[in-house]
């Protein structure tokens, strides 16, 4: 369930004008995804017990 006064909270929280705030939650949710990308996912794979599988 989604809690409305949270994204209100981070909203107000961020400086300078709507555009600004946009900016800046674009940018950090582009800096959340890089992370999970490059370190987080290959991390959890390497615990995943998956064999390597080859299709011919």
């Amino acid at each position: 369930m989604r809690n409305p006064e949270l994204y209100a909270a981070l909203w107000r929280v961020l400086p300078g004008p709507w555009w600004v705030k946009l900016l800046i939650l674009l940018v950090l949710i582009t800096a959340l995804l890089f992370c999970l990308v490059e370190w987080i996912f290959p991390w959890v794979n390497t615990l995943l017990p998956l064999p390597d599988v080859t299709v011919e």
